[in-house]
């Protein structure tokens, strides 16, 4: 099959097109022609080397962590699904590589594609709709009433989490540029700041929880627009104990978490609040409560552009450079 390879780690690395042997098929796995597949910050990150330590994988590598596609074949345990139907995943850390025309998944982490969106469109949801749905579900169970700020609204996270956060009910805050103001007005946020001119932390106080996606000084920041009681989730880290426990890291890993996290995990203790880092997890079933928000018209997908397969390597490059409004795709097939 074709796929886009990495040979090996480097920023300045490129992928490329080449032939790889069509994945195996375990027993609880179905096997999905990719006809879309959505790209991540965290594609560019992996391709670096910037989470080698803790997820080492072996080269070459095929890069894509989101997919959309159909079912061509199924394991002989599976019985969710079947060939033919329309499905859409975010594939587990260990068995990436949807930046290819095939790929195998376990069916417990797929879910039916939500009929009233495009391949390219459903590709876009898997790893922003699960991470929102993780920290604000299953993490703190945001309430309706509470109140959350949301940075980076008109990134990929950002605007589905704006969107989740209103449909349950919260009053929801969000950064982004004079240029994306009315964008995420439209998804739901209440209060919109604009970091190039305005600084969140003399704007907002007393809030419940914040999803953190940038730089140390806004976690900084953030812990002080919380009041007692309060979270942060942060998905840009520093990564915590809890989180190296949860994925089963060497001891060493966990010690340099220990290590990272301290100084943040102090001053939120200082404050009686919560710290945690969040590093989303494949999840099915949680991918089809979000395909019956999707459906139901409670959460739409923001798409910046929709790139051709063989243009998988600038698509790399446009979500590195972090301007891209909502999410970009890659059109497989």
């Amino acid at each position: 099959m074709k796929a886009f390879i990495v040979d090996r780690y480097g920023k300045t690395e490129t992928m490329r097109l080449g032939d790889m042997p069509k994945p195996l098929l375990g027993d609880d796995d179905v096997l999905i022609e990719v006809h879309a597949a959505g790209v991540n910050l965290l594609d560019f990150k992996i391709k670096s080397g910037e989470f080698k330590l803790i997820l080492p994988y072996r080269m070459p590598l095929v890069l894509g962590h989101d997919v959309a596609g159909i079912v061509v074949q199924v394991g002989s345990r599976v019985r969710q699904f079947n060939v033919g139907d329309e499905v859409y995943a975010r594939v587990p850390d260990h068995r990436i590589g949807t930046f290819a025309e095939f790929i195998a998944v376990n069916e417990s982490d797929v879910a039916p594609k939500p009929g009233n969106l495009t391949m390219e469109e459903a590709a876009s949801i898997p790893l922003v709709g699960l991470t929102a749905w993780q920290a604000l579900v299953e993490r703190v169970r945001l309430q309706k009433g509470q109140k959350v700020f949301i940075q980076a609204g008109s990134g990929g996270v950002g605007s589905f989490a704006i969107q989740l956060a209103k449909h349950m009910g919260a009053t929801v805050a969000t950064t982004t540029s004079s240029a994306n103001a009315e964008l995420v007005k439209s998804l739901g946020a209440d209060v919109v700041i604009d970091y190039r001119k305005d600084d969140f932390e003399k704007v907002l106080q007393d809030y419940d929880l914040v999803l953190h996606s940038q730089n140390a000084e806004a976690l900084e920041k953030s812990l002080r627009v919380l009041k007692p009681g309060g979270n942060l989730i942060s998905i840009s880290g520093p990564p915590d104990p809890a989180f190296a426990k949860g994925i089963g890291a060497p001891w060493f890993v966990g010690l340099i978490a220990r290590l990272l996290s301290a100084g943040v995990r102090k001053r939120a203790v200082r404050r009686h609040l919560g710290y945690s880092f969040l590093f989303m997890r494949a999840n099915g079933p949680q991918l089809r409560e979000i395909a019956r928000l999707v459906e139901a018209g409670a959460i739409r997908p923001v798409m910046d552009r929709v790139f051709p397969f063989e243009s998988a390597n600038e698509a790399l490059a446009y979500v590195e450079a972090g301007h891209a409004k909502g999410k970009v795709v890659i059109k497989i097939k």
